[in-house]
């Protein structure tokens, strides 16, 4: 049969999905962490996958899904959390704008999964059924072997065990508490998501009515993280909005980098942080390296890092900034302390054995 009479519509999905296939994957396998050292990998929105020399492998937010794929009705349900912010009933126009650098299904091995909140670009039902299925295991503090860990505050629990994961693989965790992983501790500290407050059970039109009432279950919805590890101290701080309390966190905590999700908010909505947010962020934490992560995912949300790169050349010298950004691509690894010099990531650009043979042309001088 000719190629064109083979090909069909679930061919050319199963052939081109994910578009990284397993590149990624095998990269972070392959990876051999330096001792003093800590490598991350951007996955895309705010996921993040982390490992140690000790062998630790964590994910957060690891997530393996997609946005707008129809029109529909044009309509976004009236109990979703951006309908709750800002009253509006049209839908919102949210397509993912970055490839799936990463297939969940062929995770090989991680020792827990980790999210910051509950939102659906924040956790992976096929990332979760993977680890399940395969019943993948790690080790506690003493060494004996157990089941992977699902790590979360108590909305992101819910979800997981909504899924059906086992409520006796999870680990609520709220601010305060912490967690070992081989070489790693996890701290889970205050979330500053305004929009998860807004975010209801029901999607529904029986939503929740939220007029007047003083939310008192940000700890339950959702967490930041400090990953201590041998190469240094990550904050990743969710889909957290600006907040003076990072101010405190930058004093309780010695802070190597952190990560921050940014983007160019709509008119009416406040659900990202902004340029200046992102370098006040890191000023008050105190942080040596700054990373801004989520602007890349979302259509209507994508922003420019540039205005943070100028924003900080402005101020850096004037407000004595002992931090300076560092701009990610997804797909692309961060070593620290390795990299903790490098302002911009580029993919390697290959080519590297080149005239190690022969080249195969009529002469040199069409070179």
């Amino acid at each position: 049969m000719s190629k064109v009479s083979e090909m069909t519509r679930e061919s050319w999905i199963k052939s081109t999905f994910p578009e990284w296939g397993t590149w990624l994957n095998e990269e972070i396998e392959n990876e051999e962490v330096k001792p003093g050292t800590v490598a991350m990998w951007w996955l895309g929105c705010t996921g993040t996958w982390f490992k140690t020399p000790g062998g630790a492998n964590i994910t957060i937010d690891l997530w393996a899904g997609n946005g707008k794929r129809t029109h529909g009705d044009g309509k976004m349900k009236v109990g979703h959390q951006m309908a709750n912010m800002a009253g509006v009933r049209n839908m919102q126009p949210n397509l993912r704008a970055v490839p799936f650098v990463i297939d969940p299904f062929a995770v090989k091995h991680v020792d827990a999964v980790l999210a910051t909140h509950y939102h659906q670009d924040h956790m992976s039902a096929e990332f979760a059924a993977h680890v399940i299925q395969t019943g993948m295991t790690t080790t506690d503090e003493s060494g004996k072997e157990i089941p992977v860990p699902f790590i979360g505050p108590k909305k992101s629990v819910e979800t997981w065990v909504n899924w059906g994961v086992p409520e006796d693989r999870c680990i609520t965790v709220k601010p305060g508490d912490v967690v070992k992983i081989k070489d790693l501790e996890i701290v889970a500290l205050d979330s500053f998501d305004r929009t998860c407050i807004v975010t209801t059970d029901s999607t529904g039109a029986d939503r929740e009515d939220l007029a007047g009432k003083c939310p008192t279950d940000m700890d339950e919805k959702a967490v930041n993280y400090l990953v201590k590890t041998p190469g240094g101290n990550i904050y990743h701080s969710g889909d957290s909005h600006y907040s003076i309390y990072f101010a405190k966190h930058g004093k309780d905590y010695d802070i190597d980098v952190a990560l921050g999700s940014f983007g160019e908010n709509p008119v009416g909505i406040q659900d990202k942080m902004t340029s200046i947010d992102i370098l006040r962020m890191a000023e008050a934490l105190q942080c040596k390296v700054v990373i801004p992560v989520h602007y890349d995912v979302w259509t209507n949300f994508m922003a420019d890092v540039n205005e943070i790169k100028v924003l900080y050349e402005m101020k850096k010298d004037r407000l004595d900034y002992k931090f300076h950004p560092f701009f990610w691509e997804v797909g692309g690894k961060y070593v620290y302390p390795t990299d903790k010099d490098k302002k911009a990531y580029h993919h390697d650009r290959g080519f590297h054995d080149c005239f190690e043979y022969e080249p195969n042309v009529p002469y040199r001088s069409v070179l």
